[in-house]
């Protein structure tokens, strides 16, 4: 009893309110109250979010899918940029000074921008959200917390945020996971990075009338 359970297949998603030899007894989050024969907890697959009750966060796992046409090396200009950004500072500084190195010690001509080793937009923003969640007061700092590239599909390239949440209440998470993507979404044109999106079926429309 008091166990947040989820059984799909039941509809079930809510409080163990009651248990008894035959029957589980569970209040749905719509308030709508659901009953179980208890064989079917032993017998079916079901998910208990105990665990990440009783934890110090709940997991943040999400992404925003990259269209990949717009990840490029950066420019002296977009890097000169990038180093009035307060939370890039010191990555930028750093990054330059070991590209920097590499390229001299291996006798690099960085005349040609795909020689020698360079910063890119996307590695740029990826660390960019490193810091911003490593300073965000809703994220523990005690768990695991990184931003990685997913496999890359003909819908661009994912790149999620893996992190905890320090409030486990469910307004709270998703409050704080809207927040964060709100920003997200907004910074990413900063870093001349664009977000994929299938065209619309009146996009498609329009296009086509004008084919046509």
């Amino acid at each position: 009893v008091g166990d947040w359970i989820e059984m799909p297949k039941h509809g079930v998603d809510g409080d163990v309110v009651a248990v008894t030899l035959t029957t589980i007894k569970v209040q749905n989050w719509d308030r709508t109250i659901s009953t179980i024969p208890a064989y079917g907890v032993i017998s079916e697959s079901f998910r208990n979010w105990r665990g990440m009750q009783d934890s110090e966060g709940r997991r943040i796992k999400r992404s925003i899918v990259i269209d990949m046409g717009s990840v490029k090396f950066c420019t002296p200009s977009l890097i000169s940029r990038f180093e009035r950004f307060a939370m890039l500072g010191d990555y930028i500084s750093q990054k330059q000074g070991e590209v920097a190195s590499y390229n001299q010690e291996h006798g690099i001509d960085t005349s040609e921008l795909i020689n020698g080793r360079r910063l890119t937009n996307l590695g740029t923003f990826r660390a960019y959200l490193v810091q911003y969640l490593r300073r965000h007061p809703g994220i523990n700092q005690d768990m695991t917390l990184m931003v990685r590239q997913r496999e890359p599909s003909a819908n661009g390239l994912p790149i999620e945020i893996y992190v905890f949440s320090r409030d486990k209440v469910w307004e709270s998470y998703e409050k704080l996971q809207s927040d964060i993507f709100d920003h997200v979404l907004a910074v990413v044109g900063e870093f001349e990075l664009r977000i994929f999106q299938n065209p619309s079926g009146s996009d498609m429309q329009q296009i086509g009338t004008r084919a046509a």
